[in-house]
């Protein structure tokens, strides 16, 4: 199930009682995709005002947590469940990440209007394309997310254009 834009940015207020009161979301990333690994990096190193959590799509965690979910489409597709049970695919759930961080939530507003929304489909679907390309052909995601572990592991490179 995705749930539709409504309004500006597509998510109500997560900061006002009427707004639907989302609290955090959990996001389902291809950890076997180094794009998706690194866009969860970055995500989670930013200030957040709903708190994002991340379980590997396709997962056990995930098919059990969200046994109704096509775990399928959420390979394909980033995924982000609010805990209100509202469910964000594709774009939406792009919005929703953006949204969720404090730096960020004024950009994701903007994207989702109607002048820019058809630009912002096009860049998630390039981001898209390019994710089924550097994915890692692994049958079945791993407990622990392959990739690095953590921000001091790789290599020291001056004009950081290394790994």
């Amino acid at each position: 199930m995705t749930v539709p834009p409504a309004g500006a940015g597509g998510l109500p207020d997560a900061t006002t009682q009427s707004g639907g009161g989302i609290r955090g979301f959990t996001v389902l990333f291809d950890a076997h995709c180094p794009l998706c690994r690194a866009a969860r990096a970055w995500l989670a190193s930013r200030p957040q005002l709903v708190p994002l959590e991340f379980v590997p799509a396709g997962s056990a965690e995930a098919r059990r947590r969200f046994p109704g979910l096509d775990h399928a489409a959420t390979l394909r597709d980033l995924t982000v469940i609010a805990d209100t049970g509202a469910v964000y695919a594709g774009d939406g759930a792009w919005f929703a990440c953006l949204w969720a961080l404090a730096e960020h939530r004024a950009t994701a507003e903007r994207l989702a209007r109607p002048h820019l929304l058809p630009l912002a489909r096009r860049v998630v679907a390039v981001a898209s394309a390019v994710r089924e390309r550097v994915r890692e052909p692994w049958p079945e995601p791993t407990p622990d997310p392959p990739g690095y572990g953590g921000p001091d592991d790789r290599a020291d490179c001056a004009d950081d254009r290394c790994g």
